[in-house]
């Protein structure tokens, strides 16, 4: 176990490079993840968010540095260490990423199927219950994605991830694509799962309205590093960096932040 302050670090990341060919993303690039918490990752363009998503959850290799998960040294964990680990994060890819050919029921059980060994039975009563923690009806266990809305595949790729009872759950873009009163519903939904559940959240986002209603902290990847973590409010009232000060005291942002600083949503939402 990491401890930073008294809190508990999930995943620490410390000089981590990555470069596509002679473009290079990140150099030196260190952040740490605490329990409990809510963290958006923002930055431009070509920053590489969603690639430090990949990096961490080892879909992508890194340059050089080291990524700590659980305390433990990615680099040096065994097959076998690293499917225990792997048991206790889920993952919502940007628009679901259901496969086609699988219901949503079937979708759900993926990880169940990977992971562990329970007779079907009971794989079904799980999947309802994740299907129902997400707000989705009962009917839409049969359904196809191409048969869903977009803001219904959202919740269906959240339900999967969250089919092992996972400790962390990985967000990319959750929020894309939805209309407004959509996204304002996903936000809901995550601060509730979020407080209910105790999860730590690791969010890739660009939406300002659900980083002022439910992230606790932001880390802002700029200059191929993270060059400031702070809550929402914190970097709206102390930009230090140009990237920053665009983003968060901009027009848009001053709409999205609610007077007085962040207004979390409440646990009863």
């Amino acid at each position: 176990m990491i401890v930073e302050n008294g809190r508990e670090v999930l995943i620490r990341v410390r000089g981590l490079a990555k470069s596509f060919g002679s473009q290079q993303i990140w150099d030196g690039l260190n952040l740490d993840v605490f329990r409990g918490e809510i963290l958006a990752i923002v930055g431009g363009s070509g920053q590489g968010k969603s690639v430090l998503m990949r990096v961490i959850t080892g879909l992508v290799k890194p340059d050089k540095g080291e990524v700590s998960l659980f305390g433990q040294n990615a680099k040096a964990l065994s097959t076998a260490d690293r499917l225990d680990i792997e048991k206790r994060w889920g993952i919502l890819f940007q628009d679901g990423a259901l496969f086609s050919s699988l219901t949503v029921l079937q979708n759900i059980q993926v990880p169940m199927r990977e992971h562990l060994d329970l007779p079907q039975a009971m794989m079904d009563d799980l999947a309802f219950l994740k299907l129902s923690m997400v707000g989705l009806p009962p009917n839409a266990a049969h359904k196809f994605p191409s048969e869903l809305s977009g803001g219904m595949r959202k919740r269906a790729g959240l339900a999967r991830a969250l089919a092992l009872d996972p400790e962390i759950v990985f967000l990319d873009e959750p929020t894309a694509g939805l209309d407004p009163i959509g996204a304002s519903d996903f936000d809901h939904l995550l601060r509730k799962l979020q407080q209910t559940l105790g999860l730590t959240v690791y969010m890739v986002t660009h939406d300002l309205d659900t980083i002022f209603t439910v992230c606790d902290r932001v880390a802002v990847l700029a200059d191929r590093k993270i060059v400031r973590t702070g809550s929402p409010g914190e970097l709206q009232r102390q930009p230090n960096h140009p990237w920053i000060k665009e983003y968060f005291c901009g027009e848009r942002a001053r709409a999205a932040s609610p007077p007085g600083g962040r207004a979390k949503i409440p646990i009863s939402a």
